[in-house]
């Protein structure tokens, strides 16, 4: 019902910049709250960034305040993750994920793009 691809991972140097887009596929994507999610080796998943169905608002984790900017466009169902100033502990797999407004657990999840910070 709802698919989600992901794109602009790659290989950055200590300092770079990516900006990741996740094109969203279905109905009412402005229903959606939209999040950012990476998952490295031995760590927890976590929620690096989200922006919120219904009246636009953001969160962000502490480690990538100030450096990340999610971003969304319903016009263009895509969501979007600019990362500055990228660090190598930024190094994980990055998934684009959607949950319905007001569900508690994101319910459609991307392939997942890989994101490596060199030293």
């Amino acid at each position: 019902q709802v698919q989600l691809v992901e794109s602009g991972g790659g290989l950055v140097q200590d300092g770079g910049s990516l900006r990741l887009s996740c094109q969203f596929s279905g109905r009412s994507f402005s229903l959606y709250t939209m999040g950012w999610l990476r998952q490295a080796p031995g760590k927890e998943r976590e929620v690096v960034a989200a922006i919120y169905a219904g009246p636009t608002s953001t969160y962000y984790h502490d480690s990538v305040k100030g450096r990340f900017t999610i971003s969304r466009d319903n016009a263009r169902n895509t969501v979007y993750l600019q990362m500055n100033s990228l660090k190598p502990e930024d190094t994980a797999v990055y998934y684009c994920a959607a949950k319905f407004r007001g569900n508690q657990n994101y319910e459609y999840w991307g392939q997942g793009t890989q994101v490596t910070v060199s030293s």
